[in-house]
């Protein structure tokens, strides 16, 4: 990138002395935020190359800079954004998607936030059992707070839903065969596929039925001395229509009795709450798949249960005791500061108090006409800048790999800045903090169901900075 900014002074060493120095640069106003955010070594490398690059405009007699702490700062903070895209800081989602899985998916509680903040800047009983004064087990409370919360016998946890699965097969089932459905060899996220998962597991892929049609006579005749386990994967991230259908959890369940095996389901999403409350479609349920046979539930945490990334294990003692002795659980095992967040997740559930405050059931939860309300408020603000802006009917996503097809109704706020649609949505994301919206080809749509409520104003002064001008 060349470093110049336009003026119509041509260059002289005048305009060189002018130059800040770089440590000028660091402790100014301008740069604090920078420095902050991308630490002050990186901030102090990108101020040395930009004011490299304008001593070398200016030597060639181009065009003048207009010389000022405010115009470097502004360019080593583009220099910084344009190198270090990734460093991690808050955005405001406009988008609608719930679980964006771009932007964090599960936003935590504030009970959750609370709990690190109690716990997570200090020492706790991570491995002590305080009441023998001796070495304790790690997640023992976790582990039994999710027992309840699931009415399982026990339950596990390490760090994601696809580590949880490769506990799973391989304590249960290495070297067997795990008899699945065709139509439930899905992939799931990005790279996530359940017959790689099984490969890597030492678990040999036994496939019955048809992509549309699986029967439980399928599975039956599928058993042999040879298999470890029956599998089924919840179609979490897509959907079947038409000819279709699936052996149920119920009719898997008898056929695994009979046979003296594991029935092991991938429910994905670990919904603890009925959807259909929410005015969604009902989603199977982490106890109703347990009440119903599995013998195995895994689940992630930062998807419907709206707490830390985490794979939650449930299920039968006999089953969970194999993978709590496996070595690979060491290597999978949930981070300490996720299961401080989990915990205060979980308590929320069995406080009855998930609805009011975990966030991603509070936006699936939001009223249509207090969205219409807020939507109004902040064209409003808009308005009165000279900014266009339209209310007009639209639809939430959940997100996330989470009930594909199902949809809330929303209120969108329309906003056409004519032939700059791109550029304003840039804009948009590299404020600050950014700001995140659709994108469609004559608009830049705005969902206030994914916006924090006390963040309303604060959007509406990002729009406007990012408005383009009038010539």
């Amino acid at each position: 990138m060349k470093a110049a900014i336009s003026a119509n002074n041509s260059p002289s060493q005048s305009n060189l002395r002018r130059l800040p120095a770089v440590e000028t640069l660091l402790k100014s106003d301008a740069m604090s935020a920078a420095v902050m955010r991308y630490s002050r070594p990186l901030v102090k490398e990108a101020a040395r190359r930009i004011l490299a690059e304008l001593r070398r405009d200016l030597r060639s007699n181009q065009s003048s800079p207009a010389i000022s702490i405010d115009n470097i700062a502004l360019l080593i903070t583009q220099r910084l954004s344009k190198e270090w895209p990734g460093f991690s800081q808050p955005v405001i989602n406009a988008t609608g998607i719930i679980l964006h899985t771009n932007l964090g998916r599960a936003p935590l509680s504030d009970p959750s936030l609370k709990a690190l903040t109690a716990i997570g800047g200090h020492y706790f009983n991570l491995e002590s059992n305080l009441s023998e004064g001796t070495r304790g087990n790690r997640f023992q409370e976790l582990r039994r707070l999710l027992s309840i919360v699931s009415d399982s016998e026990d339950a596990l946890v390490v760090n994601n839903n696809a580590a949880a699965m490769l506990l799973v097969l391989i304590a249960l089932a290495s070297g067997k065969e795990a008899v699945i459905s065709r139509g439930e060899l899905v992939q799931i996220g990005n790279g996530f596929r359940i017959p790689e998962i099984l490969e890597q597991s030492g678990v040999i892929l036994r496939e019955v039925g048809t992509t549309n049609k699986t029967s439980a006579h399928d599975y039956e005749q599928a058993i042999n001395a040879r298999t470890g386990v029956i599998l089924k994967v919840h179609p979490s991230n897509f959907i079947q229509k038409g000819f279709v259908s699936q052996a149920s959890v119920k009719e898997l369940s008898v056929i695994a009795g009979k046979a003296h095996l594991p029935l092991v389901h991938d429910l994905g999403n670990g919904v603890l709450l009925d959807t259909a409350d929410f005015g969604l479609e009902h989603e199977p349920t982490v106890m109703e798949t347990l009440r119903d046979g599995a013998d195995v539930v895994c689940f992630s945490g930062d998807k419907l249960l709206g707490g830390p990334q985490a794979g939650i294990i449930a299920g039968k003692h006999k089953y969970i005791r194999l993978m709590q002795n496996h070595p690979l659980l060491r290597v999978i095992r949930l981070d300490k500061l996720s299961a401080v967040a989990l915990e205060a997740t979980i308590k929320s559930y069995l406080d009855d108090n998930a609805a009011a405050s975990i966030p991603i059931w509070q936006m699936i939860g939001t009223k249509i006409e207090d969205l219409r309300a807020r939507a109004h408020a902040v064209i409003r603000r808009l308005k009165a800048q000279g900014i266009p802006a339209a209310a007009q009917d639209g639809v939430s996503m959940v997100g996330g790999g989470a009930l594909p097809e199902q949809s809330l109704p929303t209120i969108l706020i329309r906003l056409s800045p004519h032939g700059v649609i791109d550029e304003t949505a840039r804009k948009l994301r590299l404020s600050s903090p950014p700001l995140v919206a659709r994108v469609e080809k004559d608009a830049i749509l705005i969902d206030l169901r994914t916006v924090y409520a006390d963040q309303d104003k604060l959007l509406s002064e990002i729009i406007a900075a990012a408005w383009p001008q009038k010539d």
